[in-house]
C-alpha cells in the first residue's frame, strides 16, 4: 500500500522526535567536557566538507556561487564554533561570590530546526553546533529544494558526534520534508524551542506554534552612501557584498541611497566595479522578471546578474556583477523596491539628509523592519544618529553588509539566525548563539537581615461582639468564684453582676 507524501513526511517527523527526545535525556549527563569534545569534532567534520557541500547546494538549488557558499559553510562551522566554544553551558556557569547567587544551566530538550533554500548547509550545521553546545537535541525540517544537501549536512554533523561519544538519534531531520511535516513538527510535543529561518509565513506559524521561536523576519536592507564616504572603497564593498552568493543573505544590501551631490561619482564607481545601469526600457523589462502576480519572482533568487538580464530579454557585458535602476518610489507594487535576494538594485538620489533618512525608513517599512541597514560615512555623528534613529537590529558601518550582519568582517557575534527585535516582531534582535538555547536557574543566599515587625493590638482588633462576650464571661466567672463550693450565690452578688453586664453592653 503506498502512503501518501504527507503522511510519511510526518511519520518520519514524529520517529525523528522521538529518537531526539530519548537521545536528549542521555546527553542531559553528559559534562561540560564531553560536550565540548563532541561540538569540536563536528564543527571540524563540517567544515572539512565546505567545499564538497556548496557544490552539492549549488547544483541541487540553483542558487548561488560555490566559492561563496564554502565561505557561508566555514563561517557556519568553525567560526562559530570558535565563538562558543569557551561558552559555558553545563551545569554552574557563573557564581557571584558578593551576592551569593549561583547561575545554572539546563538544555530547552528538543530544537525544531527549519532551514531555507538559501543557505541550506551554513544554516544546518550553525543550527546543530549551538543545540550540542547546549545539550539539546535537534531535528531538522529542510526546504524541499534543498533536502539532499541538508541532509548531507546534517550526516556529516550526526557521524562526528556520535565517533565524539554522542547518542544516537541527537541530530535528526526528515528526508521527505513537507509543509504539513513541518507544521506539526513546530507544535509537537514533544519539541520545546523553534529556530525557524524562511519566508515571513513560516516564521509567523513558528510564532504562533505555542512553543518559544526564534524567528527571521525578511531583510529589505537599505545601503545608504552619505557625502563624506570614502566612495571608491565603499562602492567596491558594495559591489563585492551585492554579488555574493549572489545575493541570497537576507543582510545583503537591498537598495542604494545616495547624496545628490555624490550622485555622478557613485554611478561611475559602480560602473568601474561591473555595474550595469539599465535604462528606462531596460529597467521596464526587468521589472517584469522581478516579481510574478505582485510578488518576489522565485526563479530570480540567487542568480547571476547576467542570468536575470537574460531572463529579462536585456543584453548586458558579461562581466555584469549588478544590475542598477534609478528608482524614486518605494511600494509593494514597486518591484525594484522589495526585496530581490539577487543582485538588482533601485538607486534612489537624496536631496538633503532628512530626505536620506526618510527613504530608508520606508524601505524598512515595506518589509525589513528590525533587519539590518547599512551605511557608507566618515562622519561619526551621522553614524550614530542612524544608530539612535532607525528600526534595525544592527547596523553595518563601512563594510559589507552581507558577511557583515553574521560576523565575517565585524564583531557581530557569528550566526546563520539574525533576530529581528521588537521592530520586526521578533523575540530578539540578537545574532541567535548558544545563550539563546538555555534556561538558567538562580540559587540565592539570604545575605540581607531583614526586621519583621509584630502586629499591635490597633493591627488586628478583636470584634467588638467577640470582645463584649468575652467581657460577660469574665465577669460571671469571677462572680461564681465568689459563691465557693456549695453553689450558693448571694442577691447582692447577683444584683451587682446584673448591673457590670448591663453597664458593658450599653457601652
Amino acid at each position: 500500500m503506498a502512503f501518501d507524501h504527507d503522511l510519511q513526511s510526518i511519520q518520519e517527523m514524529r520517529d525523528a522526535v522521538m529518537r531526539a527526545k530519548k537521545a536528549q535525556l542521555t546527553y542531559l549527563s553528559y559534562t561540560q567536557e564531553q560536550v565540548d569534545e563532541i561540538v569540536r569534532q563536528v564543527a571540524q567534520a563540517a567544515y572539512a566538507k565546505s567545499l564538497e557541500l556548496a557544490q552539492m547546494a549549488v547544483t541541487e538549488t540553483g542558487m548561488g556561487v560555490v566559492e561563496h557558499k564554502k565561505m557561508k559553510n566555514e563561517v557556519g562551522s568553525m567560526a562559530v564554533y570558535e565563538s562558543i566554544k569557551d561558552e559555558k553551558t553545563v551545569g554552574i556557569i557563573r557564581e557571584d561570590r558578593v551576592k551569593k547567587v549561583t547561575e545554572i544551566a539546563y538544555p530547552f530538550g528538543v530544537v525544531a530546526g527549519i532551514i531555507p533554500t538559501t543557505n541550506p548547509t551554513s544554516t544546518a550545521i550553525f543550527k546543530t553546533l549551538i543545540s550540542l553546545k547546549t545539550r539539546n537535541a535537534i531535528v531538522v525540517s529542510p526546504h524541499p529544494r534543498a533536502v539532499n544537501c541538508t541532509v548531507e549536512a546534517l550526516k556529516i554533523c550526526q557521524e562526528a558526534a556520535v565517533k565524539a561519544g554522542a547518542p544516537e538519534g541527537l541530530i535528526g531531520w526528515i528526508s521527505k520534508p513537507s509543509m504539513a511535516a513541518t507544521n506539526e513538527l513546530m507544535k509537537h510535543r514533544d519539541v520545546n524551542v523553534i529556530l525557524a529561518t524562511g519566508g515571513g509565513a513560516l516564521v509567523r506559524a513558528a510564532y504562533s506554534s505555542g512553543k518559544p521561536a526564534y524567528g527571521v523576519g525578511p531583510g529589505n536592507v537599505p545601503c545608504y552612501i552619505e557625502k563624506s564616504a570614502n566612495i571608491s572603497k565603499s562602492v567596491s564593498m558594495i559591489v563585492d557584498s551585492k554579488s555574493f552568493d549572489n545575493g541570497t543573505i537576507c543582510a545583503t544590501e537591498q537598495a542604494l541611497v545616495v547624496d545628490r551631490n555624490i550622485k555622478e561619482m557613485v554611478i561611475r564607481e559602480f560602473k568601474n566595479n561591473g555595474a550595469y545601469i539599465l535604462n528606462a526600457d531596460e529597467k521596464a523589462l526587468v521589472e517584469k522578471v522581478i516579481t510574478l502576480n505582485g510578488h518576489l519572482n522565485p526563479a530570480i533568487v540567487g542568480q547571476s546578474a547576467c542570468k536575470i538580464a537574460e531572463m529579462a530579454g536585456v543584453t548586458v557585458p558579461s562581466e555584469t556583477r549588478v544590475l542598477i535602476a534609478e528608482e524614486s518610489k518605494v511600494g509593494k507594487d514597486v518591484p525594484f523596491s522589495i526585496e530581490k535576494l539577487s543582485p538588482v538594485f533601485p538607486l534612489y538620489t537624496a536631496e538633503s539628509y532628512e530626505e536620506a533618512k526618510e527613504v530608508c525608513l520606508k524601505l524598512l517599512n515595506l518589509g525589513g523592519r528590525g533587519h539590518s541597514l547599512s551605511l557608507h560615512t566618515n562622519d561619526d555623528a551621522v553614524a550614530k544618529e542612524f544608530g539612535l534613529e532607525m528600526p534595525v537590529s544592527r547596523l553595518m558601518v563601512n563594510t559589507l553588509s552581507s558577511i557583515g550582519a553574521v560576523g565575517a568582517t565585524t564583531g557581530l557575534t557569528p550566526s546563520l539566525t539574525l533576530g529581528c527585535g521588537s521592530f520586526g516582531g521578533n523575540i530578539t534582535g540578537d545574532n541567535v548563539t548558544v545563550r539563546h538555547l538555555i534556561n538558567i536557574k538562580r540559587m540565592a543566599y539570604g545575605i540581607k537581615d531583614v526586621s519583621v515587625p509584630k502586629p499591635s493590638a490597633s493591627a488586628s482588633p478583636v470584634k467588638k461582639a467577640e470582645k463584649e462576650t468575652l467581657d460577660v464571661e469574665h465577669i460571671i466567672d469571677q462572680v461564681l468564684k465568689q459563691t465557693g463550693s456549695k453553689g450558693e450565690v448571694n442577691a447582692n452578688v447577683i444584683a451587682e453582676m446584673v448591673n457590670q453586664v448591663i453597664q458593658k453592653i450599653s457601652n
